[in-house]
């Protein structure tokens, strides 16, 4: 699908036509940079690959500075690719402006890491056992895991305490409240995955 890489500048609030004060998510899309041209003949796929934020010569690799230099464009930090139905050719830059007759769009992002934390905050458990008669040490725990004579084992999956956050997360159809091309802004309804400065998709 058509899209572009942004970066989450923060949230804020605007006013919708009718008065309601509507949350949103202001993300920096683009300006990208088309870096490779995938080709079915070639790759098996047709692709373009996009490219986003600058970076610096000595931290980049020598095959990704033979691409950039091959595209006529500077170092960049983060590479993805994208499915158009429209042409571009190497080198060709990309703005927020696809987004003009968007109404919904996709955003992926990488969740905010919690650390490890127990059942209660990763999966919304409410305890086991009474908050008195004497007991002072399970009512955090997780209670049975299901292991008994049969099947003998716990199930692949179980939810239990572990690694919190972290995660490539998707947030699709937030709607588009406000595309703002000279300053490559889009404003979306609502919340997206990341903390503020994280690297985002956008997709039509």
């Amino acid at each position: 699908m058509p899209g572009l890489i942004g970066k989450k500048i923060g949230m804020t609030s605007v006013f919708s036509a009718d008065g309601k004060n509507v949350p949103c998510t202001v993300i920096e899309a683009g300006p990208c940079v088309v870096t490779q041209v995938k080709t079915k003949e070639v790759d098996g796929y047709d692709a373009y690959q996009l490219a986003f934020g600058e970076a610096k010569e000595k931290r980049t690799t020598k095959p990704l500075m033979g691409i950039f230099k091959k595209a006529g464009t500077t170092p960049k930090r983060h590479l993805a690719e994208f499915k158009f139905e429209e042409e571009y050719n190497l080198g060709d830059t990309i703005t927020v402006e696809i987004f003009n007759d968007s109404s919904f769009v996709d955003v992926t992002g990488t969740s905010k890491g919690k650390g490890f934390q127990g059942v209660m905050k990763r999966h919304g458990f409410g305890g086991v056992g009474q908050q008195t008669h004497g007991q002072d040490d399970r009512a955090r725990k997780p209670g049975s895991i299901g292991a008994c004579s049969y099947p003998a084992k716990v199930f692949k999956g179980m939810r239990m305490a572990g690694q919190m956050g972290g995660d490539r997360v998707t947030t699709k159809n937030l709607r588009v409240l406000k595309v703002i091309p000279e300053h490559n802004l889009i404003l979306v309804k609502g919340s997206v995955a990341g903390c503020i400065g994280s690297t985002v998709l956008i997709q039509k």
